[in-house]
């Protein structure tokens, strides 16, 4: 990218810190009607105008950066990290931001930081941070106060770190009480509970700046079968699905849910055929797109999970999870492959289609998050209320 076009970036950013001013405690939150859009749809034009197709494609991956701390050029849409990326808390905020310096754009910094057995955080040192139970647990209080402070306590330990996108929460109801792979990730054996619980949760996680990513749509609650390890199949009926998996997902789109993770889960009744719901058209664009009206982005799974590697190339993962409707690739195998697949399968309007919904994402959304001091991790104050939650 240009100097000119690297100045024009910073100054759309200035203009939204600016407007934001009277609540400057959390980033700006804007939705359809607002006034910021007239900015944020001139500023992606301006931004499209001038990248290049290769620029542009790279905003549709989300990669494991190298424990160099390198990330290719062109700059991906993000990096997702883990457990061996943390270390203090110190260091782990130089890493990351030694990664945002090397991309001209807001740099999509992600983790999965649930509570329970998925916690990234959970690796820092030196201080450790405040230990998140499991969500089955906030579920069973019923308490969405308590939610939504949880999501603070989360989202200020994170954003103190340099985070920005955690993947969490889980909409997936406990329907199967086999299902070892979600248990007690979910809130509850009730969509209504699971529906206002991680709402809730999001809401203080966006309150404090780390913006959710529901999942798993369209849901991995009735499941026995690991999707890491192999196919799920879950042989339910569309209407079925509404009565149950259905419903919490409905109620995030209703309240403005920007990105939604797709799960690796076949489902033959619908689709008619074993197609994970992440490489499935039926799915994405026919189900969650054009039926249930979401037009926020949509991020595949872990493109490295047995789900898809044990049945599909990798040439055809990438391809089908484009063609299905997917924005974002979450960590391809090859992401060289994954910019070359797309590159050469789809057209300059697809591609656009998903980088503008990507850059509209990142101004609106990354332009202005808070600052935290370091000390916020495992404070007192955040063992306080996570303390509230059953053990």
């Amino acid at each position: 990218m240009t100097k000119k076009l690297i100045t024009f970036i910073l100054a759309v950013f200035v203009i939204f810190a600016l407007c934001s001013c009277n609540n400057a405690s959390s980033p700006p939150r804007v939705s359809p009607e607002n006034d910021y859009d007239e900015i944020t749809e001139e500023a992606v034009e301006e931004l499209m105008a001038n990248m290049t197709r290769e620029e542009k494609i790279a905003q549709m991956l989300i990669i494991e950066p190298s424990k160099s701390g390198s990330i290719p050029s062109p700059a991906p849409g993000g990096v997702i990290l883990f457990a061996s990326d943390f270390t203090t808390p110190y260091k782990t905020k130089e890493f990351i931001d030694s990664l945002k310096s090397q991309s001209e754009l807001p740099l999509i910094v992600s983790v999965d930081q649930e509570g329970g057995r998925v916690q990234r955080l959970s690796s820092l040192t030196a201080p450790k941070a405040t230990f998140i139970p499991p969500m089955y647990n906030l579920g069973k209080t019923g308490d969405t106060a308590l939610a939504r402070k949880t999501g603070n306590v989360m989202a200020t330990e994170m954003c103190a770190l340099g985070i920005n996108l955690t993947f969490a929460p889980v909409l997936d109801v406990y329907s199967n009480p086999d299902n070892t792979v979600i248990g007690n990730r979910s809130f509850s054996e009730s969509p209504s509970t699971v529906s206002a619980m991680a709402l809730s949760l999001a809401d203080g996680l966006t309150e404090k700046g780390v913006m959710p990513c529901y999942k798993h749509f369209p849901g991995h609650g009735d499941t026995a079968t690991d999707s890491h390890l192999a196919l799920p199949i879950i042989n339910k009926t569309k209407a079925q699905l509404y009565n149950t998996e259905l419903i919490p997902f409905k109620a995030a789109i209703e309240s403005g849910a920007e990105m939604i993770m797709i799960g690796h889960i076949a489902l033959p009744q619908i689709t008619g055929n074993n197609t994970p719901s992440s490489l499935s058209k039926a799915i994405i664009t026919d189900l969650l797109k054009n039926e249930m009206g979401y037009n926020g982005l949509i991020i595949t799974d872990s493109l490295k999970m047995k789900a898809v590697t044990n049945n599909y190339s990798e040439e055809d993962i990438y391809r089908m999870a484009v063609e299905a409707g997917a924005d974002i690739l979450l960590m391809p195998k090859d992401p060289q492959l994954a910019v070359r697949v797309i590159d050469e399968g789809f057209t300059e309007e697809r591609i656009n289609e998903s980088v503008e919904k990507i850059l509209f994402y990142k101004i609106k959304n990354l332009s202005q998050t808070p600052e935290y001091s370091l000390s916020v991790i495992g404070s007192t104050e955040h063992k306080n209320i996570i303390n509230q939650i059953p053990h």
